[in-house]
C-alpha cells in the first residue's frame, strides 16, 4: 500500500515539475511575441509563477517525509528505493536523530528516480523520431521538455544517461552513508562501477516505454479509434521503434506481424533474459553489485 502511495505523490510532483517546466514555453507569458498567440494577452494577470510550483513541489516532498516519519514506525514499514540490483533499506533511527531525515532523503530519492526515468523516456522517444522532419504536436512537446538534449548528436544521447546516474549515486552516496544506509567502499572506483550499474538497470526500464507504445499500435492498426494526434504519434513513433525489422518479410496482405515480433523481442530481451541473468547470479551466490 506504501509503495502505491509513493508511486502516486511521485506522479504528481512530476506534474508540479512539468507545470514549472512548461509555464515558460507558455506564448501568453513570453515579454517578446514570437507569434500571433504571443501577441495575445490574457485578461487577467497569472496568478501562478513558476516558483510557486517549484514550492509546492518541495512542500509535497517535505510533508511526505514528515508522514513517512510517523506512519512507518507505527505499521513497521521501512522504506525501500527498488534499483532492481539492490535494494537500499532507509532506517527508522538514524545515529540518534530522528526518522525525518532518512524520510526526507527516501521522499527526494525516489521522486529523483522516477523523474530520472521519465527523462530518460523522453530521450528514447527523441532518438527514435530523430529523423522526422514534420515532428508531430506532441512530439514537439516533447522536445520543448528536454531542451537542447533533443538537437545533440546521437552518440552523447545514448551515453548521457549514463553519465547523469552515475554522477546522481556519487552525489546522494555521503548522504546515504550518514544515515546508514550503505557503508564506506574502499577505492572511488567502485564508486563509480556501483554508478554504472545502476545507470545500466534504467535501461532496462524501456520495456514498459515500448511495450506500451508497440501494444497500442497493434490495437490502432486493427481497431478504428477515430483520428487523433495521439494515436498518430504512437503509431509514427512505434513504426520508427520496428524500423530494424523492415526487412524481414513480417506483412503478409493486410496482416503485419511486426507489432507482435517486436512485443516478443522485448519481453525476450528487457524481460526474460535479464530475469534469468540475476536468477542465475543469486543461485551462485554473485551479484552485479561491486561492492
Amino acid at each position: 500500500m506504501f509503495d502505491a502511495i509513493d508511486f502516486i505523490l511521485n506522479v504528481a510532483g512530476l506534474l508540479l515539475w512539468l507545470n514549472w517546466r512548461s509555464v515558460r514555453l507558455d506564448p501568453f507569458n513570453r515579454g517578446i511575441p514570437a507569434t500571433l498567440a504571443g501577441t495575445v494577452r490574457r485578461a487577467e494577470p497569472m496568478r501562478l509563477k513558476r516558483w510557486h510550483f517549484l514550492a509546492a513541489l518541495a512542500g509535497l516532498l517535505l510533508i511526505r517525509a514528515n508522514f513517512y516519519e510517523h506512519i512507518g514506525p507505527a505499521v513497521n514499514w521501512t522504506p525501500k528505493l527498488n534499483l532492481t540490483v539492490v535494494m537500499p533499506a532507509f532506517p527508522l533511527t538514524v545515529r540518534g536523530h530522528d526518522f525525518f531525515l532518512s524520510a526526507f532523503l527516501f521522499s527526494v530519492a525516489s521522486f529523483v528516480r522516477l523523474l530520472v526515468v521519465f527523462y530518460f523516456w523522453l530521450l528514447a522517444i527523441a532518438v527514435f523520431n530523430r529523423h522526422e522532419t514534420n515532428p508531430a504536436p506532441l512530439q514537439k512537446l516533447l522536445l520543448q521538455q528536454l531542451g537542447r538534449v533533443a538537437r545533440w548528436p546521437l552518440f552523447i544521447q545514448l551515453i548521457l544517461p549514463i553519465f547523469i546516474i552515475a554522477g546522481l549515486w556519487a552525489l546522494f552516496h555521503p548522504l546515504l552513508i550518514y544515515i546508514g544506509v550503505t557503508t564506506h567502499l574502499r577505492s572511488n572506483a567502485l564508486l563509480l562501477a556501483q554508478g554504472a550499474v545502476v545507470s545500466l538497470i534504467v535501461y532496462l526500464t524501456l520495456k514498459f516505454l515500448l511495450l506500451a507504445f508497440l501494444s497500442v499500435h497493434l490495437i490502432v492498426t486493427y481497431v478504428f479509434l477515430g483520428t487523433n494526434p495521439v494515436w498518430e504519434f504512437i503509431n509514427t513513433t512505434s513504426r520508427n521503434m520496428l524500423a530494424p525489422l523492415n526487412r524481414l518479410p513480417l506483412r503478409f496482405g493486410k496482416i503485419d506481424l511486426a507489432p507482435v515480433i517486436g512485443i516478443i523481442l522485448v519481453v525476450l530481451l528487457l524481460y526474460l533474459l535479464p530475469n534469468y541473468l540475476l536468477h542465475e547470479l543469486d543461485r551462485r551466490h554473485l551479484t552485479l553489485w561491486p561492492q
